[in-house]
């Protein structure tokens, strides 16, 4: 079965981006539109996500400048369960969340859902994706998605 990064190269479901000056609204449109390309969401998909986070705060930015965007399961304008990943040379500023704490990140994984078993498999990979601070380096020095590929031959998760 093909790692959660192996599909994401197969399906193109990523892209590379300076990120000097752009906006976190900007970043998570930026993030989806992979999955925009081939269908498994709507072009403003993204803008469920936005309003979440501005309604609840920067709660998809992680440790080691991760993010998620993602929204409710089944959300308007999913048709396919997926993950967008990006990757920013730049950080993005998502401001401060509710303890004051500043949220950026220039790694992006953006879900889409449809599938209840997929998705939750999806996340429980990125789970050990996040714990894998190594790869999680490798990752936001990748520029191509050979070197997705390579992070992970190099760095793999323990299953």
């Amino acid at each position: 079965m093909a790692s959660v990064l192996q599909k994401i190269v197969e399906q193109k479901h990523y892209r590379f981006i300076d990120g000097e000056g752009v906006t976190w609204q900007e970043a998570v449109r930026l993030s989806a539109e992979s999955l925009v390309a081939d269908g498994s969401v709507e072009e403003d998909y993204y803008k469920q996500i936005v309003d979440c986070i501005e309604k609840y705060g920067p709660y998809v930015v992680f440790d080691h400048n991760v993010a998620m965007p993602h929204t409710s399961e089944n959300a308007t304008g999913a048709h396919k369960t997926g993950i967008g990943f990006m990757v920013s040379e730049h950080m993005i500023d998502f401001g401060e969340d509710e303890d004051g704490e500043k949220k950026e990140a220039n790694l992006f994984f953006t879900l889409s859902a449809v599938n209840a078993d997929e998705h939750m498999d999806n996340i429980a990979q990125l789970s050990n994706i996040f714990m894998n601070d190594d790869l999680l380096d490798a990752l936001a020095a990748a520029r191509t998605p050979e070197d997705i590929l390579a992070a992970e031959a190099k760095y793999p998760c323990e299953d």
